[in-house]
């Protein structure tokens, strides 16, 4: 396989075998790797990748990206994608393709302080591109991009195309402030308006606040539970 094309100021670094590429972004991390490094691993049927981030704002501001990157995969998919095929974005990174989940962003950052800057976040892309094994359609609510008719998409060209689009709208955020991040991605959000469930309770998905904090209503109460809550420990 040729070396896979990043933007500028993005490298990659494969990973083979059963390698991680989000404990090993985080060990890169840890140990001072440069923003930009991009880990990947495209050996097995889910495509893994990651990304390390420096951000010079507080992390409460900083989880931003995971939206952002959100966006990033939902233009890159839809890109290379057959028209019938539609993507959505769970407000928790989770990804749906057809109305199933199909994989998830996560993330981890040097501090689970909101109002402290990181010293590096890492930002997570884990796919099913060909699925685990099990018989197709086993699972309603599990996919993989086999099954949605996108079995010409190679995982390498799809990655490169997350990272192309992800700048783009990481360059937007920067340039343009957080509101063409939200209107964009309020439209790509099927639970919005709708009762959910989360952490324990249950009440009406009603929006989110200008650090994509979600509001969750039940009776009179509206409650914000802070995207942060996402990170993982």
């Amino acid at each position: 396989m040729s070396a896979l094309q990043f933007p500028p100021l993005f490298r990659g670094e494969p990973l083979s075998g059963q390698a991680e590429p989000f404990e090993r972004a985080i060990g890169l991390a840890v140990a001072g790797t440069e923003p930009g490094t991009v880990v990947y691993n495209l050996a097995g049927d889910t495509l893994k990748a990651s990304l390390i981030f420096a951000p010079e704002v507080p992390l409460e501001d900083a989880m931003t990206v995971l939206p952002v990157c959100g966006l990033g995969f939902q233009a890159a998919l839809g890109a290379l994608a057959p028209p019938e095929v539609a993507v959505h974005l769970e407000w928790d990174g989770r990804i749906r393709v057809n109305g199933a989940l199909c994989g998830r962003l996560r993330v981890k950052a040097s501090t689970l302080d909101p109002d402290e800057v990181p010293d590096w976040f890492v930002l997570g892309l884990e796919l099913e591109m060909r699925g685990t094994g099990d018989s197709p359609g086993a699972d309603p609510d599990r996919t993989c991009l086999l099954e949605e008719g996108c079995a010409e998409i190679t995982p390498d060209g799809l990655l490169e195309a997350w990272v192309r689009h992800s700048l783009y709208w990481i360059n937007r955020w920067l340039d343009d402030g957080v509101q063409p991040v939200h209107a964009t991605w309020r439209g790509l959000v099927p639970t919005l308006g709708e009762i959910i469930e989360i952490d324990g309770r249950n009440g009406t998905f009603v929006g989110v606040d200008e650090r994509f904090g979600m509001l969750l209503r039940s009776g009179e109460t509206t409650d914000l539970i802070p995207l942060s809550s996402r990170l993982e420990r």
